[in-house]
């Protein structure tokens, strides 16, 4: 099988078992075929890596068509249909992955196992921030943003990603030390409070955080 690099995407699977890809045990399997019926094409996903294969009526491995300066009518007619489909399933089973820190992927993984959300991206000139709603209320309960940590009152331009979270009122106050904990950004700041994804907070603790934000935002 040849792998398939992803880069810059991560897949979803609701999208994935959309489109056809059927679960068979840790992994996740797509059957088509190819040149008018003469070959199968496999697409397996396992272990979060994307694999292809191309067999023919014998079962017998296909692999003309990863060969670059090869011609011909019918490997060309193959290399086209296997290359339009392989873009076809990074379009629509792939999500384009714009964090990069792994607390921020951690938590991303963590609201759409625990309360079925992914992220909105709402604002196209801020394509590096997006927020996760409540589907009963609508409200937000999180925000995932790239901002530079001048703007969080530190002497520093790095960019970095934070998130932001509901907090009670009254324990605001107290839990806003500016170096672990910053006032909200871009949100209120009797309501919410800011964490830098650097892993100066451990992700248990933001989890416990995010738990505490989507109950607030039930109202």
């Amino acid at each position: 099988m040849k792998e398939i690099k992803v880069k810059n995407k991560r897949v979803n699977i609701n999208k994935l078992v959309s489109f056809g890809f059927v679960k068979s045990g840790n992994e996740y399997i797509y059957l088509c075929f190819l040149a008018d019926g003469n070959l199968k094409m496999r697409v397996t996903l396992s272990n979060e890596k994307l694999y292809s294969e191309i067999t023919d009526e014998f079962g017998e491995e296909y692999t003309l068509h990863l060969i670059k300066d090869i011609s011909g009518n019918f490997v060309g007619k193959v290399k086209l249909e296997y290359e339009d489909k392989i873009n076809e399933i990074l379009e629509k089973c792939f999500d384009v992955e714009i964090f990069k820190s792994i607390q921020t992927k951690e938590i991303i993984k963590y609201i759409e196992n625990k309360y079925g959300d992914t992220l909105e991206f709402l604002w196209e000139k801020f394509p590096d921030n997006a927020v996760a709603r409540r589907k009963d209320s609508g409200k937000w309960y999180l925000a995932v943003l790239t901002v530079s940590k001048s703007k969080l009152g530190l002497d520093d331009d790095e960019k970095i990603e934070i998130v932001d979270l509901r907090i009670k009122t009254e324990e605001t106050e107290k839990t806003v030390d500016n170096k672990k904990y910053f006032s909200g950004y871009h949100m209120n700041k009797k309501h919410w409070i800011t964490i830098c994804l650097d892993g100066s907070v451990s992700t248990d603790e933001i989890f416990e955080r995010i738990e505490e934000s989507y109950n607030l935002a039930i109202k």
